[in-house]
């Protein structure tokens, strides 16, 4: 056809596809994915700057004589800190980590530090993995980060509950940045899945807290588990789209291996990028996401210089999730610990100076932080709500009857029997919706008649 016409029709039609991508993607800025989110509190804001000291904490070989500490300290007593694992520890299976007991704050904290580019057993995590590659709980997760993350529970089990039970009013955070947020965020998955191993731990005394998070869940699980784990991004993470090349059917490995090969992926991500509605795309389960609720934290406005004070705005989004590759000079920057750190406690002092001016009293601020809670709930309703209208695969969406105890699927069939943490969690509670559809049919009338073989739990 070009050769008839005398012009390069294919030529032309695929620069132009690359002209609109890079003219669409150049105007779009990471602020505009969170525009519409709503302002975070200073309340639930307050334990992000604190956790990202603690995994800077871990980068130190001695915390007694800390080399890089930050403005301020690390804010950590050395007599406190459990345990440290460093790389010689992990034999290459999991990121360095330390375990810190937060009296201050009453936290079991369990931080993991991020990747480090040095290290072959890091890429040897990262690389595990095959789009579709491992399910787990009803979704797909990283097969890579979900060994790293059970390997730290088989490590530290006994260690957790001991703390656990000796502390029953401390909540059990687990942190990570980069690499160790993807380790984190399934760690608490697997933890929530086997709370018996940590002495039956109520699952509102679990959290996590991803800074810069890797894909590392499908969206019926980013979705599902957005009560418990939290996500920071600071603008444009590069780690976060660097890892959207999981989400394609050429696995990361091939590309590392051969340089001839990243033009044509490139290519083929700007074409997907521009032809594939986003649509299709949530109704793919194996794609990755980041994983429970988003805290974005945005200090750059497009075609302004400079940075503006930071603003932090919360959702549980599921779709525009961060779907779109954001060209960024600032990428890298916005990726480090370092400055996540800095602009997340410049933001808490902002939120914080805010509320002393407008003078609220304790009893509102008690008032407004039950509402929060309340709110919070109700956002995630509806997130598990909006993902089963959007037809995401495996979503379901909370009972309208309440139910006894806490509804947990335990799809834990396929997890490795190798990690020796496979154990399959059983439902607690029903609901009385799900009761009467798993016992009752309507026939031809619409009553409702009694099932022949009723399936038993």
């Amino acid at each position: 056809m070009s050769i008839v016409c005398g012009l390069p029709l294919l030529e032309c039609v695929y620069c132009l596809a690359c002209a609109r991508w890079a003219w669409k993607r150049c105007l779009h800025t990471a602020g505009h994915d969170s525009e519409t989110w709503g302002l975070s509190t200073a309340q639930e804001f307050e334990p992000v700057p604190r956790i990202c000291r603690y995994i800077l904490a871990v980068y130190e070989e001695d915390l007694r004589h800390p080399l890089w500490e930050p403005e301020g300290g690390y804010g950590i007593n050395p007599d406190c800190l459990v345990l440290k694992r460093i790389y010689e520890d992990t034999h290459a299976q999991a990121p360095p980590y330390l375990l810190y007991l937060d009296h201050d704050h009453a936290d079991i904290v369990l931080a993991i530090r991020g990747l480090n580019m040095a290290k072959e057993s890091d890429y040897a995590v990262l690389l595990d993995n095959k789009l579709g590659q491992r399910k787990f709980d009803g979704g797909y997760v990283h097969n890579g980060l979900l060994k790293a993350a059970t390997w730290v529970l088989d490590k530290e089990c006994d260690t957790l509950k001991e703390l656990v039970e000796k502390y029953p009013n401390y909540t059990l955070t687990f942190a990570g940045h980069s690499l160790g947020s993807g380790v984190a965020a399934l760690l608490t998955i697997v933890v929530v899945q086997n709370r018996d191993r940590l002495g039956h731990i109520d699952r509102k005394r679990v959290r996590c807290f991803a800074i810069a998070p890797a894909r590392c869940m499908s969206l019926n699980l980013a979705v599902r588990y957005a009560d418990v784990i939290n996500s920071i991004v600071l603008q444009a993470s590069c780690y976060y789209l660097l890892l959207v090349w999981f989400n394609q059917p050429t696995p990361l490995e091939d590309i590392f291996k051969s340089l001839f090969c990243l033009p044509c992926i490139l290519c083929l991500r700007c074409m997907s990028d521009t032809c594939i509605p986003e649509q299709k795309m949530l109704r793919d389960p194996r794609r990755l996401y980041a994983p429970g609720r988003l805290y974005h934290i945005v200090e750059r406005k497009p075609f302004r210089c400079g940075r503006f004070p930071p603003v932090v705005r919360t959702a549980v989004p599921v779709d525009g999730r961060f779907e779109h590759i954001v060209l960024s000079c600032n990428a890298t920057s916005d990726h480090a610990i370092v400055w996540i750190e800095r602009e997340a406690q410049r933001a808490l002092n902002l939120m914080l100076e805010n509320d002393s001016i407008m003078e609220i009293p304790v009893k509102q601020k008690m008032e407004r932080q039950e509402s929060l809670v309340k709110e919070h709930t109700e956002e995630y309703k509806a997130a598990m709500q909006r993902a089963v209208t959007l037809s995401v695969p495996h979503a379901y969406s909370p009972s309208p009857y309440g139910t006894f105890d806490e509804h947990e699927e335990g799809e834990q069939s396929d997890k490795s029997s190798s990690t020796g943490s496979s154990k399959r969690s059983t439902k607690k509670g029903e609901s009385w919706g799900e009761l009467v559809e798993r016992l009752f049919d309507r026939d031809e009338s619409g009553h409702m008649v009694l099932k022949k073989s009723p399936r038993a739990d």
